[in-house]
């Protein structure tokens, strides 16, 4: 399955690309997220690799990301893989002056149950990436000063 999402920011593309990158403060955006850590390589460079971990109502979800390409401020791609899922986003971020596109293509593949949900219910991972890129602009736009 494919699709993609964008959103507009209303700050300025460096800061906004500073505060996507910034680890430390995923949390602060990322519903349910515990943990992020770095395990392989230096992190963001391509091949690098990191375990992610979300509280998803009683139980705990582990991930592994794996940077494909690191090209910020332009253009980041990650795959994840957690059980029978495996999902590669390709994030641009584009400059519009005192604004930012952020564009986001995403590919799953799913096994098992989640293949199952996916056929039945395609729109349930659009919603879902809608929702973090939202979450993440209000992020955006409360942290950073307001362009002039």
């Amino acid at each position: 399955m494919k699709y993609q999402c964008s959103i507009e920011i209303d700050r300025p593309r460096g800061p906004v690309v500073a505060l996507f990158e910034d680890a430390d403060r995923m949390g602060e955006w990322q519903d349910g997220l515990i943990s992020f850590t770095p395990k392989d390589g230096t992190p963001g460079a391509p091949g690098s690799t990191s375990e992610i971990k979300y509280q998803m109502g009683k139980r705990t979800l582990e991930m592994v990301e794996t940077i494909e390409e690191y090209n910020l401020p332009d253009s980041l791609v990650a795959i994840y893989e957690a059980g029978k899922v495996w999902n590669r986003n390709v994030n641009r971020f584009t400059d519009l002056g005192s604004k930012t596109r952020w564009d986001m293509d995403c590919e799953f593949r799913c096994g098992g149950f989640v293949r199952i949900m996916a056929m039945v219910m395609p729109g349930m991972f659009r919603k879902q990436t809608n929702k973090m890129m939202s979450d993440f602009k209000a992020f955006a736009e409360r942290e950073l000063p307001a362009p002039t």
